[in-house]
């Protein structure tokens, strides 16, 4: 995958805009279990109350609470509070509020930040407590006396009627200093959170005593938050399909990049790079390892991004709740990264199998597709119905094997997960049932562990599928990164003008890549303008591979070609390629029609071109048979025509560019001879200023050419006119007797 990081460059704001949402979309599904907390917590068991400081105390309330406070937190707490009475400005208003206000002052809480919340919910908790203890223990003789022994006094002597509150105003400062002291030690082992959460039953009472509505206030904090909930769900549900548009257009987008560039790179190819990727191969490579990659992108922006930050941030999040059950949280996650592991070192090796596999079937399946006609005249179906079933079957039994591997693990992960969640909750209640946690952050706590471990799902996802792409990815980056055997000069030179379209082979020999020995041997000749040089010799002589080197398919290894005596390998391969009208052995044309097939070599062709090169090359009788005639469809590889139709076609197309050089590579020989007769004398009288060069095994086809070369094993062993080479040359002289009469002949 690193070989094609560099084609997400142009997505890289996508990219970014993509994590940035993640982000947003994570920290919004991390603070869901929060607010499900504080439903249950402040909402249902503390009544809608959620901090020690109340929004409002009756001054006399304020008057015990304050007999517990340092001089210090005593100077903050009233400093936080505003005294409001029957002459205060805002009365009516806050009447409505706090009826009890008709009866006294009351102390209301000023605008103060979460900061300052938190600096007094301990403070006023402790002395809460302690105030409610002490109210609590008075009405119990035997609980008072106790207390009192703590204290250092005994609360039994007070005389009867006597306020316990009023008697602890009248002691010296000292004394309520030291029993502020005791109070705090006490509290130390609570802890802050645990002294505010205990401190709300009183807060709770202090409103019932101001005759406030709790049942509304507790109605209005569970709706105010569950509306928080919606809102942050929704914000991460936008989040989610935003992600999901960004990264399915930057991996489509990279899909088409990579496609794109793997087709420009195939048409570079020579001969030799196509010897080395088979086409089933580059199909494959072009469709299946694309489409992988492009998953996997998508995967990667969705889960590889998503999946840390979520882990991570449950993990703090949930020992935030409570550090005392992290070891649960540990062990899940070594359990899964253990079991990741095992699967990984299995799936693995099947995984690189795959793409070599799909190779192997498309190899298949294409040689089924276009050898249908020669499976059916030999009555081979069974033996290609068992060659495809072979290739099916070994497929199938990689991807069945993968998907097993899969299917057992989602069972493994469920158990997992399952086995966490009754650990929690064991352990959990025993903490409830401590004090030592609250209801509602054990269930925030047991869905933070349900978010880690399926952020380690999400990754043990990638695990299994990354293989895969990789594979892919780098199948692909191999076609991207083949340096073509045949490159454009780096400062090529020019053909002179006017071109006249002579080709010269100096010495060349030539090997094919990866071959022991040269095919071709010290090959000289000079084919010159206006004149016919054709190629002839028996079957593995050399002659298609003569005239493909004139195009540059492959490359010379010894000698040089020159086209008007410049050097082919210094000039661009689309200059080169531009004088020359190539006509393959075997005729291609492609699915559309017969003008799209003939525009094919030069788009701008006008009707009349069309016309005057499918007369030339024959073919006007069967268009003209046809209603259609030049918009007559062209099935795929040209099935819906005859050989020699598709032959005809080609020699048009070449006819409809005009280059000063023509290759025929055995282009006749599905034509008749009367047809081959009148093809060749409108050759020659229409192409009578450019360079032809013919291959062909008929004698007829060539014997008035100006230059007859013979080939045998890859060596000219015959130069000159037919006649010459029938008095001169015994190879030429049998290969013509053995199609022709003598009489014909002469």
């Amino acid at each position: 995958m690193i070989r094609l990081v560099k084609y997400l460059k142009p997505y890289i704001l996508l990219i970014l805009l993509t994590i940035a949402l993640l982000f947003v979309q994570a920290n919004a599904d991390l603070a869901l279990p929060d607010y499900l907390s504080r439903i249950i917590n402040n909402g249902i068991q503390q009544g809608g109350v959620e901090n020690a400081v109340p929004k409002a105390i009756r001054q006399s309330a304020m008057d015990k609470l304050v007999l517990f406070l340092s001089a210090e937190d005593k100077a903050a707490v009233l400093g936080d509070y505003t005294l409001v009475d029957r002459n205060s400005p805002d009365y009516d208003e806050y009447a409505k509020d706090y009826p009890a206000l008709a009866n006294e002052p009351v102390y209301v809480l000023n605008s103060i930040d979460k900061a300052e919340t938190d600096k007094l919910n301990p403070i006023m908790g402790k002395a809460l407590l302690v105030v409610s203890f002490i109210q609590q223990v008075m009405a119990d003789p035997a609980k008072a006396a106790a207390l009192g022994q703590g204290m250092g006094f005994d609360l039994s002597r007070l005389p009867a009627g006597m306020d316990l509150f009023s008697m602890l105003s009248k002691l010296p400062a000292s004394q309520l200093t030291m029993i502020t002291a005791a109070i705090d030690q006490k509290f130390a082992a609570l802890g802050d959170r645990m002294i505010t959460q205990t401190a709300v039953a009183a807060v709770k009472a202090e409103y019932d005593a101001l005759g406030m509505d709790t049942g509304k206030l507790q109605s209005d904090y569970i709706l105010h938050v569950g509306g928080l909930m919606l809102l942050v769900t929704l914000i991460s549900v936008s989040c989610t399909v935003t992600v999901g548009f960004l990264s399915a257009r930057t991996a489509a987008g990279m899909a088409r990049d990579v496609r794109k560039k793997v087709f420009t790179k195939v048409e570079s190819f020579s001969s030799a790079e196509f010897d080395r990727f088979s086409t089933a191969s580059l199909i494959t490579r072009s469709t299946n390892d694309i489409t992988q990659i492009q998953m996997v992108v998508i995967m990667i922006m969705r889960m590889v991004f998503y999946a840390p930050i979520i882990g991570v941030g449950g993990i703090i999040r949930a020992l935030g709740k409570d550090t005392s059950m992290w070891w649960i949280i540990a062990v899940a996650v070594g359990v899964l990264l253990t079991l990741i592991l095992i699967v990984f070192s299995i799936a693995l090796p099947k995984f690189r199998s795959i793409q070599n596999l799909i190779d192997r079937l498309n190899l298949v399946m294409r040689e089924n597709l276009s050898g249908m006609m020669v499976i059916r005249a030999f009555n081979r179906q069974a033996f290609e119905l068992e060659r495809f079933d072979k290739a099916n079957v070994d497929l199938t039994a990689v991807m069945l094997f993968i998907n097993r591997i899969m299917v057992i693990m989602m069972p493994l992960m469920m158990l997992i997960m399952n086995g966490i969640s009754i650990l929690i909750i064991w352990i959990g209640a025993h903490q409830v049932a401590l004090s030592n946690m609250q209801v509602g952050d054990m269930m925030a706590f047991l869905q933070y562990a349900m978010q880690i471990v399926f952020a380690f799902l999400m990754l043990s996802m990638m695990f299994l599928i990354l293989p895969r792409a990789s594979v892919s990815a780098g199948r692909v980056a191999d076609v991207l990164e083949t340096k073509p055997a045949i490159q454009d000069p780096q400062v090529p030179q020019r053909f002179g003008d006017p071109f006249k379209g002579t080709v010269e082979f100096r010495n060349v020999s030539f090997c094919y890549p990866g071959a022991e020995e040269d095919v071709l041997h010290d090959i000289s000749f000079t084919a010159r303008p206006g004149q016919t040089t054709a190629f002839i010799g028996s079957t593995g002589s050399g002659k298609s591979t003569v005239v493909n080197l004139i195009p540059r398919f492959y490359d010379v290894t010894g000698g040089s070609i020159l086209l008007d005596g410049v050097d082919i390998r210094q000039v661009t391969q689309h200059d080169l390629r531009d004088k020359i009208g190539y006509i393959p052995q075997k005729g291609m044309l492609f699915s559309g029609t017969i003008g799209s097939n003939l525009l094919y070599a030069d788009e701008n062709a006008s009707e009349e071109a069309l016309n005057e090169a499918a007369e030339i090359a024959q073919a006007t009788e069967f268009i003209s048979a046809n209603p259609e005639g030049f918009a007559a469809e062209i099935s795929q590889g040209g099935t819906n025509v005859s050989g020699g139709e598709k032959q005809r076609l080609s020699i048009a197309r070449a006819l409809v560019k005009k280059p000063p050089i023509y290759i025929f590579d055995d282009s006749f020989s599905s034509v008749d001879f009367k047809t081959d007769a009148a093809l060749r004398k409108a050759l020659k009288e229409k192409t009578a200023a450019s360079t032809l060069l013919i291959v062909t095994q008929r004698v007829s086809t060539i014997k008035n050419a100006e230059q007859i070369i013979v080939l045998e094993e890859g060596r000219v062993i015959g130069k000159g006119t037919h006649r010459a080479l029938m008095e001169d040359c015994e190879t030429y002289r049998e290969i013509a007797l053995s199609q022709l009469n003598k009489e014909e002949l002469a």
